[in-house]
C-alpha cells in the first residue's frame, strides 16, 4: 500500500513547512558564519569570551539566536509530523506562524540586544502550543480508535 493511503492529501503542506524551516535554519547558519568573520571568532569557538573579544556580545547574540532555534527544532518537527497526520491544515498554519516568528526571534537577537528577540519572536510559543494540542488530539484519537 502507498503511504498516501494513510495520510490526508493536505499532509503535503506539512511536509513543505518542515522543509521551509530547514531553509530558515540554513539561512541562520550562514548568518552565524558571517558573524564569525565580522567579529573575528574562529572555529571551533562556540561562544566568544568578552575579555578576549570586544565584539563578543554581538557574536554571541547571533550564535545564541541560531542555537536556540536548533534546540527547539526537534520538538517542532515531531509535533508537525505527528499533529499534521490528523490536522494537516491547522498544523500548516501553526507551523508557518512558528517559522515566521522564529525568523523575527533570530533577527531581534542578532541586534545584540537579547530583549529584542521577544518583540515578535515571543509568539512562536503560540504556534508550538497549538501544535502540541494537535498532536495530543492525534494521540487521543489513536487510543480511542
Amino acid at each position: 500500500m502507498a503511504i498516501s493511503e494513510f495520510l490526508p492529501n493536505e499532509y503535503g503542506y506539512v511536509v513543505l513547512i518542515v522543509v521551509f524551516y530547514c531553509f530558515l535554519n540554513l539561512w541562520m547558519s550562514a548568518q552565524v558564519g558571517r558573524a564569525r568573520k565580522r567579529y573575528n571568532v574562529p572555529y571551533p569557538t562556540l561562544y566568544a569570551i568578552e575579555s578576549e573579544n570586544k565584539d563578543a556580545k554581538l557574536f554571541n547574540c547571533v550564535q545564541r539566536g541560531h542555537q536556540n532555534s536548533l534546540e527547539m527544532m526537534p520538538m517542532f518537527f515531531i509535533l508537525m509530523v505527528l499533529g499534521g497526520m490528523k490536522h494537516p491544515c491547522l498544523c500548516t498554519g501553526l507551523g508557518l506562524l512558528y517559522s515566521i516568528t522564529r525568523f523575527f526571534y533570530f533577527k531581534g537577537y542578532s541586534t545584540g540586544d537579547p530583549t529584542k528577540r521577544l518583540t515578535i519572536g515571543k509568539y512562536a510559543f503560540l504556534g508550538l502550543f497549538g501544535l502540541m494540542i494537535c498532536t495530543i488530539s492525534f494521540g487521543v484519537s489513536l487510543i480511542l480508535g
